[in-house]
């Protein structure tokens, strides 16, 4: 038998286990850190991120975030210019 056996898959493996989940919780890393929350909440948040591998980022995405305040879309009504100098 070959000592080699399984290492592509090992390797595939270690790399999905161990490395997507860092990349998940460094790009929540920068959403906490770009949202609006307090200096204290943003490191609890972090806290709670790094320190709870995989609820952590469940809990972050379902309770804290915050909403974005965007003017409401309005289809199949014509939208109305408010700069007359823009056309």
């Amino acid at each position: 038998m070959s000592g080699s056996r399984g290492c592509a898959t090992n390797s595939l493996l270690f790399l999905i286990i161990v490395f997507l989940p860092v990349i998940g919780h460094i790009i929540e890393t920068v959403f906490i850190l770009e949202d609006d929350h307090s200096s204290m909440g943003k490191v609890i948040w972090l806290l709670i991120i790094w320190c709870l591998p995989f609820i952590g980022p469940f809990l972050y995405l379902v309770f804290g975030q915050r909403p974005v305040n965007r003017g409401r879309v309005m289809f199949g009504q014509a939208s109305y210019n408010t700069d007359p100098y823009q056309r």
